[in-house]
């Protein structure tokens, strides 16, 4: 390996162990399939054209995806999962003189790519109830990436929130990662008619029930977009299959069970969020399709290991400020009745 990734932390995902059959509520997956077209659409037709390359520009999931958030063709990219727009939007904004400024506690791949693309990067700290302080970033003069809501804590910063920090680096790129804005948050794509250094970006992985199709979506002024096909025209033209693009377009025409899905998921949240309450549990104000908690008295890795035990993921972090905290992911009301049952059986171990 080069000596320059020799010291590189590479991001680590959720465990995906296979030794037994758990619920899984590590990852931030929907608990249910994508809507009936979805599933219809990946027929024995289109698998018979696989042989072709798909469209590069994915041009008919842009348009429909730009009629969709009311923006040009222009303003819209597709890619292979959040994770390679987020690696575009490094390469192309980010450099030496040029660095970036994130959340201390907020999605682990930021500072992997920072690391990876030699970019001087400034983690800056959560306040204690582990929210954004806003007047951290305003005027700091870098670019920043903020997650909205952030993970793992599922707080939101609202939208006037968000104006101010674009506001105050009008020379620097703010990059809004919504991964989970669907389950609670206001979405800032709005303001990319507002303002040339907004870039936001979604996926289909959490709202749309299609994290094993890879596929998001950035939204942005049309320089920024093409800044960003450059680097996907510099790396990999054909990064979204065709059957992908196919299942993105579905899904928007389909968009009514996504919404009825994601009432169901934010409505489990909430009963939830009540049960673990009356167990003692303390939380985060989640607007995300997970809860981030902590029971006093046990750590966060012992509530972790002991509920592994018993056939459920959930997610544990072991930075130090976080570390009595698990992030549970919102499955079916079922699971989560389990999940429930179980962490009062531990309880009274």
């Amino acid at each position: 390996m080069s000596q320059r990734f020799q010291s590189l932390e590479a991001y680590v995902p959720g465990e995906q162990p296979a030794d037994m059959e758990y619920i899984k509520l590590n990852t931030n997956e929907a608990p249910y399939p994508p809507s009936p077209g979805v599933i219809a659409a990946i027929n024995e037709s289109e698998i018979r054209k696989l042989f072709l390359y798909p469209n590069p520009d994915g041009t008919r999931l842009i348009n429909k995806l730009a009629e969709f958030y009311h923006v040009g063709a222009d303003n819209v990219i597709i890619g292979n999962g959040s994770d390679e727009l987020l690696a575009f939007a490094f390469l192309a904004f980010c450099d030496g003189g040029r660095g970036v400024c994130f959340p201390d506690i907020t999605y682990g791949f930021y500072p992997v790519y920072a690391e990876l693309y030699d970019v001087p990067y400034e983690q800056i700290p959560l306040m204690d109830d582990l929210s954004i302080n806003l007047s951290d970033y305003c005027g700091v003069n870098k670019n920043i990436i903020i997650a909205n809501p952030n993970a793992p804590t599922g707080i939101a910063l609202p939208l006037g929130d968000i104006e101010a920090i674009i506001k105050s680096n009008p020379e620097f790129v703010v990059l809004v990662d919504e991964a989970y804005v669907d389950f609670g948050a206001e979405s800032a794509i709005p303001l990319t008619r507002k303002y040339d250094n907004l870039l936001v970006m979604h996926t289909y992985s959490k709202a749309r029930s299609m994290a094993g199709a890879r596929l998001a979506y950035a939204i942005g002024p049309e320089p920024l977009i093409g800044d960003l096909r450059k680097m996907k025209y510099s790396f990999n033209p054909y990064n979204v299959n065709r059957l992908t693009q196919i299942a993105g377009e579905v899904a928007l025409q389909e968009n009514e069970y996504y919404v009825k899905m994601r009432e169901k998921i934010v409505k489990t949240r909430e009963s939830t969020v009540s049960r673990l309450s009356e167990m003692g549990f303390l939380m985060t104000h989640s607007c995300a399709n997970f809860i981030f908690a902590k029971l006093p008295g046990v750590s966060g890795y012992e509530l972790y290991s002991a509920l592994k035990a018993r056939g459920i993921l959930v997610r544990h972090f072991s930075k130090p400020r976080i570390a009595d905290y698990v992030r549970i992911t919102i499955g079916t009301d079922e699971q989560m009745d389990r999940l429930c049952n179980e962490i009062a059986l531990i309880r009274t171990r």
